[in-house]
Parts: C-alpha cells; sequence; structure tokens
C-alpha cells in the first residue's frame, strides 16, 4: 500500500472514530486551508491520487476511506442500517478533522462520498465552508425521479440495496469481473483510465466479503434511513448554507437524467455554480488536471 507512486510526502494512518477505525492519507502543506476529499463506489481514497498531487502545494490534504470501503473498518449492517446512513458516514469524517485539529475545512466528494458531504455539511454547517459534490444529484431526488431510464442505467442502487445475504452473495462469485464493470461503466469507457497500481488497490480492498457486505449496507441506508434524514431536514427547510462548486460528466448518467444545478440550487441558500466535464462518472481519475484546476479554483481564497 505505502508503496503507491502518488503518495511521497502522504502519511498513511489509522484514526479511532465513532467506535470503528478509518484508514486515511494526510498530506499536503502545512499550515494550508485543510482540504478533506471523499471518495465513492467502489473506490477508496485512491481516486485522488493524480488530483492530490497538483493540491498538495496549496492545500492540508486529508483523503480516508469511508467506513465499509479501502482499508477502513467494515463494521456488519445494523438492521435499520443506521452505521451505514450518511449521517453517521458524515459523523465519521468529522470527527477525524477535529481529531487532526481542523475545525473548519472545505470538503470534496464524489459519488457516495458527495452524498456524505452534503450530509456533513447539513449536520455539522459551522464546520464546513465551501462543499464540491461531484456527478451526483441529491439522493432524494434522484429515488423519486426513478423511471425505467434511471433504473437501467443505475440498476445497482436496485439490486444492493436487496435484503442480505443475496447480493452479496451473487457479487463475491464474480468479485473482480463485477467491480471492472462497475469502472468501466456510467459513460467511463472501460477501465484504461486507471493506473495498473490504483486498479490493483480497488481489487485488493473491494473483493472481500466485509467490502461487499459494507457497499450493500451503503446503499440499503440510501434507501432507507438516508431518505427519513433527508425528509426531515427538507421539512425543516434545511439547506446546505456554504456556496457549493458542482462538477458532473456529459457522458454520465447525471447528465442524462437530471438537472443538477436546478437540483441542488434548491437544497442550497448560497452560491451553486457548476459544469459539466468531458468525462463519464468517474471524473477525478479521467480528468485529473482538470478536476485539480476546478478544485483549486473554487476553494483557493
Amino acid at each position: 500500500m505505502d508503496t503507491l507512486p502518488w503518495f511521497d510526502g502522504f502519511e498513511a494512518g489509522f484514526y479511532e472514530v465513532n467506535g470503528i477505525r478509518l484508514h486515511a492519507r494526510v498530506g499536503g502543506r502545512v499550515g494550508a486551508p485543510p482540504l478533506l476529499l471523499v471518495h465513492g463506489f467502489p473506490q477508496s481514497h485512491v481516486l485522488w491520487q493524480r488530483v492530490a498531487q497538483v493540491l498538495a502545494p496549496h492545500f492540508r490534504l486529508v483523503l480516508p476511506d469511508l467506513r465499509g470501503y479501502g482499508r477502513s473498518d467494515k463494521p456488519r449492517g445494523e438492521p435499520e442500517h443506521a452505521n451505514y446512513s450518511k449521517r453517521t458516514m458524515a459523523a465519521d469524517l468529522a470527527a477525524l478533522m477535529r481529531s487532526l485539529g481542523h475545525e473548519r475545512f472545505f470538503v470534496a466528494g464524489h459519488d457516495r462520498g458527495g452524498r456524505v458531504a452534503h450530509r456533513l455539511a447539513l449536520d455539522h454547517a459551522d464546520a464546513v465552508s465551501k462543499l464540491c459534490v461531484i456527478d451526483i444529484a441529491p439522493t432524494f431526488d434522484m429515488y423519486a425521479a426513478t423511471d425505467m431510464r434511471f433504473a437501467r442505467a443505475y440498476y445497482h442502487w436496485f439490486h444492493l440495496i436487496q435484503p442480505h445475504p443475496l447480493p452479496e452473495m451473487m457479487i463475491e462469485g464474480c468479485a473482480k469481473a463485477y467491480l471492472h464493470a462497475k469502472l468501466g461503466g456510467w459513460g467511463s469507457a472501460g477501465t484504461g483510465y486507471i493506473e495498473p497500481e490504483a486498479l490493483a488497490e480497488y481489487e485488493a480492498c473491494f473483493c472481500t466479503p466485509e467490502a461487499i457486505h459494507g457497499a450493500c449496507e451503503d446503499y440499503r441506508a440510501a434507501a432507507g434511513i438516508d431518505l427519513e434524514h433527508d425528509r426531515v431536514s427538507r421539512d425543516a427547510g434545511a439547506q446546505v448554507a456554504c456556496d457549493m462548486l458542482l462538477l458532473w460528466g456529459e457522458r454520465g448518467v447525471v447528465h442524462k437524467l437530471f438537472e443538477p444545478l436546478a437540483l441542488w440550487r434548491a437544497q442550497c441558500s448560497a452560491t451553486v455554480s457548476g459544469q459539466a466535464m468531458a468525462a463519464g462518472h468517474f471524473i477525478p481519475e479521467e480528468l485529473p488536471a482538470e478536476t485539480a484546476a476546478a478544485l483549486l479554483a473554487f476553494f483557493s481564497p
């Protein structure tokens, strides 16, 4: 793991938060504004490897593996999946940042990491000074708009939420092939954009019963307790209070089926800006230089 070529100057470690151990890398310029970079399914913090190289001179970077992913702990799911709710995962990250001495920070999240970052901005508004989400629309709105086109494109949303242990057993039977299919889909033309070292890390971290269960629990929570939390927040009029940047892939499902700017502006009381990128879903790896430039411009003073 520590022989990965992109993380020279970063320190990898485990941090006790909320009764579990989170794995994270910390690096970049000491004393610079802190920036939390959060990965999504089915990856790990390694998603950010080339982006981090560009951002390291400008920010103090924190790259965690979410619970259930990468090298972080992967607890068994609770009956209502509360221990994989975005509220719980956001609390993990808030505790991690506090343990590192960062009371207020920037956040960028891709895919599931964007959903965790959204909840982090709602539940810990005093901590999040700016927020970027990459290739997502709000979970609540995406489920509400489900039709045949969306179900076909994002079938995994409906497969992974089935009761344990059926989806776990099905994926475990061909975990590597399943992983490659996910990484090469959603508008991403195969897996050629992923460096061999990164792909090997994804395979090592995802292709275990514990990681597959963690991913399923993440999605089960999204289709249940997360929607309950979102409904309560919306009924209370809660909105993201900081400026937001949206990036989405012009070959991806979000671009084809949703209006991300309009949907996020309805959930944010500050300024929301964004753009479509010439990519599929996995934008930070498909377009690392462009992603880094957009983040640098947004998060810089």
